[in-house]
């Protein structure tokens, strides 16, 4: 999955990611040493441009400071989103909707919720605001793709959206597939999502990691700092 989120960053753009995006923060160093060397990387701590000799085990970790050309606090990066000059972001969610509609708040009736989730943080201000959104999810099931979510956190401009059985695009206000992952089936798309994902029979297969991207994949995140997103 960092792989295919590295391949979302094109060069040149500034990027951002949130709290708890262990892929993200491995797929900014992918897309940095093949095709994207001249991104602007942003970060939670505030770094800008850090090269951390290690990645850390969190995303908020003062390892993210290291070897950073300035500081911008998270203050600025919100302006800088609603300024409309925040390229690129990734964010997660509990839920992701058929409409790219994200869920980080609760499940339930509001007033006694069956699950309370850690909340939107700065989602609600950078989802509408960013040029491009990048959702990802590490699991795929009809819970976590709803047709609807259960109350939504923050809408905006999704892009695609990563998950460990496909790509969606947004497409009309929706969400459709776009490829299916190696060795995963039309049928086992449709199960997992419960939203109709579209031509699911149709879709073509999503290439493979190539030798370079596995070995940049390698490199950036040698201690397998992404694995903790599982």
């Amino acid at each position: 999955m960092a792989v295919f989120l590295a391949r979302q960053i094109r060069d040149g753009e500034i990027v951002f990611h949130g709290v708890a995006s262990a892929l993200p923060m491995t797929a900014v160093g992918v897309a940095r040493r093949l095709h994207a060397p001249g991104l602007t990387y942003l970060n939670i701590p505030g770094g800008v441009d850090a090269r951390p000799a290690h990645l850390p085990g969190s995303t908020v970790g003062a390892q993210l400071l290291e070897g950073a050309r300035a500081v911008f606090n998270l203050a600025e990066i919100f302006d800088l989103s609603a300024r409309g000059a925040l390229d690129l972001a990734f964010l997660g969610g509990a839920q992701i909707d058929s409409r790219g509609d994200i869920n980080l708040s609760y499940i339930g009736d509001p007033r006694r919720p069956k699950v309370r989730l850690p909340g939107g943080a700065g989602s609600a201000c950078i989802l509408p605001t960013a040029r491009r959104t990048v959702l990802w999810r590490t699991a795929h099931d009809p819970r976590s793709f709803p047709e609807r979510c259960a109350w939504v956190t923050a809408s905006g401009r999704v892009d695609r959206v990563v998950t460990p059985l496909c790509l969606f695009r947004k497409e009309g206000g929706r969400l459709v597939i776009e490829s299916r992952h190696a060795g995963v089936s039309a049928e086992a798309v449709r199960e997992a999502t419960g939203f109709d994902p579209g031509p699911c029979e149709e879709a073509p297969e999503t290439p493979e990691p190539t030798p370079a991207e596995t070995a940049a994949l390698q490199a950036a995140d040698p201690g397998g700092v992404r694995f903790l997103e599982f």
